[in-house]
């Protein structure tokens, strides 16, 4: 059993999210506290598995606790931050200082909008539950299943032996949980000299710009949330837009980023399967193809795809991934050619640069 504390000022968020969580087999709440000093409290008789946290609280601050606990007892924490810029951009601290995820808590309409996302949330603890701490750095009614959809809905697979020379290589990378911190690892090491690379980051919408926007200010290589149209530069990063599926496309000279709707693949808007198989369909061998840490499958089809029509391919190794769920499920279905640690990864993208 995961045993979660929910730490959250309203009494209806702990009560709907109490609810959601003990109908969800696998996962018990063990207590829930309206701020952080009644949490501690609570915490000196059984410490949790997995915290669910509010960011603003009285008597202290969801950010606060979130320090105390990663230097007293490094503990996976889920955020759950409102939809607005300013919690947007907080939220992005808080998962560089130690929380392994973030869900978005509805501003109106609350009881309905957390059972709207109960799935999002359920994964969100699962997915907490196994996160490696030690690659952490502090710097109601049970949802219904929801069909598992494929890239064909998005957009339609390239074929072996088809045109897919490029006019310029490209890195596309796929990353999830703890993969906030994993992508700045590899970014910052980054001169500006680089290949185009387009990114997806599991993330709830909103919150990308103020990650994109993060990433920009402390790396050398431009990063930007993709937009409609945008052109794949050399030295620029391309972060697909929560909500949203990102897709590479050819128009005239040019590779473009193409802002899709749609719904859910591999059960994630946006989905690494979406874009990595658009690249492989537009791009082919020219490309590299990057997955690194997070829960689930999302990435490994569309990496494969990649890898078939003879791009480079890379996953993270296990023990330096937060969660080593997309990269195993990747290097199983045969999809990867290269395993290696994270600190890796940029002198990789240095190397195929070269080529």
């Amino acid at each position: 059993m995961i045993k979660v504390l929910i730490v959250d000022d309203s009494a209806t968020v702990r009560q709907v999210i109490g609810q959601i969580l003990n109908n969800t087999s696998g996962i018990e709440v063990i207590g829930a506290a309206q701020d952080p000093v009644f949490a501690m409290k609570r915490m000196e008789k059984q410490w949790p598995d997995v915290i669910i946290l509010d960011i603003e609280m009285p008597r202290m601050d969801g950010i606060t606790f979130l320090k105390k606990i990663m230097s007293k007892r490094p503990t996976p924490v889920v955020m759950c931050s409102t939809l607005t810029e300013s919690g947007s951009a907080i939220s992005i601290k808080a998962l560089n200082l130690g929380a392994v995820e973030v869900v978005a808590k509805p501003r109106m309409n609350l009881k309905e909008g957390l059972h709207e996302s109960s799935r999002i949330l359920i994964n969100a603890v699962k997915a907490a539950a196994q996160a490696n701490m030690k690659q952490v750095r502090s710097t109601i009614i049970s949802p219904a299943i929801q069909p598992k959809l494929n890239a064909d809905v998005i957009v339609s697979a390239g074929k072996p032996g088809s045109n897919t020379s490029s006019l310029a290589h490209i890195v596309a990378i796929g990353t999830s949980t703890g993969g906030t911190q994993a992508l700045e690892s590899v970014l910052t090491r980054l001169p500006v000299n680089i290949p185009a690379i387009v990114a997806v980051q599991h993330m709830p919408e909103k919150f990308t710009r103020a990650f994109a926007e993060r990433l920009n200010s402390i790396c050398a290589v431009k990063v930007k949330e993709a937009q409609q149209g945008d052109s794949l530069l050399p030295g620029q990063v391309l972060i697909a837009p929560g909500g949203k599926h990102l897709l590479v496309e050819r128009k005239g000279p040019r590779l473009i980023a193409t802002i899709k709707e749609g719904p859910p693949v591999s059960r994630h808007r946006p989905s690494v399967d979406v874009l990595f198989r658009s690249v492989a369909k537009v791009v082919g061998k020219s490309a590299l193809g990057i997955i690194m840490t997070g829960m689930g499958d999302d990435g490994a089809a569309g990496l494969k795809e990649m890898h078939d029509l003879g791009a480079l391919t890379v996953a993270q190794n296990e023990q330096t991934c937060v969660v080593f769920g997309m990269p195993s499920v990747a290097i199983k279905r045969g999809a990867v050619d290269h395993i290696v640690a994270l600190d890796s990864i940029a002198q990789r993208i240095l190397d195929y640069s070269k080529n």
